[in-house]
């Protein structure tokens, strides 16, 4: 995965100072762009530990469409800092992802919200036009983007038919270069993985558009050092990548695939970093 090593390294040498909402800085950059071919392997990174079983319960999660971490938490606690004491999330990008409200004039002319099935969508497309260009999926909601506690970071992705093959081109407002977007990375290439099985397609291209790519850094003052992402960083830009895995999903419809069903083959990686997530 030398395309996540150089946007860390992008990062690190062109980021600027800034604050956050989480009261930790960044160092922040603009409009980073990376792009993996993900028929040479499954680009789950090999500079550092991963904890797949993380990544694939959270993406199962969001196809769910639940919009309660109850299930989750079973499994993961990586959502359980964002939910409220009931466990549910005023920000769930599975429930938008197939139950996005939406507005339509009715036969009189006056306006109805309804329900729509993105990925329904997407996969309905794929089978029936697949060099349809409106395989977009979103979870920007703008009412409740600003009044959530933690909008979409990842917050819309748009499919791609060419050569036989599905591409998947990510767009992220924010992106925690540490922990967020090796995640992100992992996870939508399987969901493209999963939707080019279902249809019948080879796999292409994973690109990723990040509006503020930041990596978390101690204050100028040495304070809240305990947030401090550069010097993992650094330890990481300097190993070795390895060979990327093999990730095999079971030969079943898209709707009826559950964690049993993916088995991730070759893995192998350098030891963990601990980066702690601010909050």
């Amino acid at each position: 995965m030398k395309e996540y090593l150089e946007l860390v390294r992008s990062v690190l040498e062109n980021g600027e100072r800034k604050s956050s909402r989480t009261g930790v800085d960044t160092l922040s950059a603009f409009s980073a762009h990376y792009s993996v071919d993900l028929a040479k392997g499954f680009p789950l990174l090999t500079t550092k530990k991963m904890h797949w079983n993380s990544v694939l319960r959270e993406l199962l999660w969001y196809l769910s469409g639940d919009d309660h971490i109850r299930n989750l938490r079973e499994h993961t606690k990586i959502w359980d800092a964002w939910a409220d004491d009931e466990g549910r999330l005023d920000t769930a990008y599975g429930y938008y992802w197939r139950h996005f409200p939406s507005a339509t004039r009715d036969e009189s002319g006056a306006w109805r919200v309804t329900e729509i099935d993105q990925i329904g969508n997407v996969l309905n497309a794929l089978r029936t036009n697949p060099t349809s260009r409106r395989m977009v999926v979103t979870a920007w909601e703008p009412g409740n983007a600003w009044s959530s506690r933690l909008p979409p970071c990842h917050y819309t992705y748009v499919f791609h038919v060419q050569g036989g093959k599905l591409n998947c081109h990510l767009t992220q407002r924010s992106g925690d270069v540490a922990l967020g977007i090796p995640f992100n990375l992992a996870a939508y290439a399987t969901l493209t993985q999963m939707l080019a099985q279902e249809v019948g397609l080879g796999l292409g291209r994973f690109a990723h558009s990040i509006v503020d790519a930041h990596i978390y850094c101690a204050s100028a003052d040495g304070g809240m050092a305990e947030f401090d992402h550069v010097g993992g960083m650094l330890q990481q830009i300097e190993r070795e990548p390895l060979a990327l895995p093999k990730l095999y999903i079971a030969d079943k419809p898209f709707e009826e695939l559950t964690f049993e069903d993916f088995k991730l083959e070759g893995y192998t990686s350098h030891p963990p970093i601990s980066f702690k997530v601010a909050v």
